[in-house]
């Protein structure tokens, strides 16, 4: 595979990762309890981390810069996604009442998107980054042994960062510091569950996806500035 190549499985894996960013982000207004537990999150927890599953699946197969470009495919969906229910919530409100609710309701849900999405974008691009960063780093520090670990530790180190950055700008003003703290330590212990509870399957995926194609990129000698997709 060239530069210019892109195989059926990297598209399919391509667009599956935006899926699941764009989805997770319309889900972000619905929080849900965790069991009995006083904590909550939002319901983009469902789907999110299978971004970063994929995000490590890419990395690891066809390398940094590869994934890097998924990365910013999301970036512009995202951004697409955004501008588009700005101009859909501010269109004229319909002609009948029962038309009118319904236009109300539609407009208190998507009217966050923007908000959320505002949040997403940035914590997603460095969060992503980070995640892509340290798989590829420790793969090649590693030989590629332990896909395991290198999985799990580089979704916390991009769980982390998205949280860090994403939770603020969504909820600030609307929940109190003390809950978004929790929701961040929350969300990012249940994503990284999610990622481990999985592993296996990851696992198989992978080495699955590796044998199919014939790659296993390693990035020796590359930039890893996010920008720089010119490689």
């Amino acid at each position: 595979m060239n530069k210019t190549t892109y195989s059926p499985t990297f598209l399919v894996l391509a667009i599956v990762f935006n899926v699941c960013l764009i989805t997770s982000n319309l889900f972000v207004p619905r929080l849900w309890q965790v069991g009995t537990l006083p904590f909550q999150l939002p319901g983009a927890v469902i789907l999110f981390p299978i971004s970063y599953i994929i995000n490590d699946c890419l990395t690891e197969v066809y390398g940094f810069k590869k994934a890097q470009t998924v990365i910013w495919t999301g970036f512009a969906m995202c951004l697409f996604v955004t501008l588009v229910s700005l101009l859909v919530t501010n269109l004229p409100a319909p002609l009948f009442e029962d038309s009118r609710e319904i236009a109300e309701s539609f407009d208190r849900i998507f009217g966050f998107v923007p908000r959320s999405m505002a949040g997403s974008l940035l914590a997603f691009v460095f969060g992503s980054t980070m995640n892509a960063w340290v798989m590829s780093k420790m793969k090649v520090a590693t030989s590629g042994r332990g896909f395991g670990w290198r999985a799990i530790l580089s979704s916390l180190a991009g769980e982390l960062t998205d949280s860090l950055i994403f939770m603020p700008i969504a909820f600030a003003g609307i929940l109190p510091a003390k809950v978004i703290l929790t929701m961040m330590l929350t969300q990012v212990t249940a994503k990284v569950l999610y990622e481990i509870i999985i592993l296996p399957v990851t696992t198989i995926v992978v080495r699955k996806i590796k044998q199919h194609e014939g790659i296993d990129a390693y990035d020796r000698n590359i930039s890893y500035n996010p920008f720089n997709l010119a490689e």
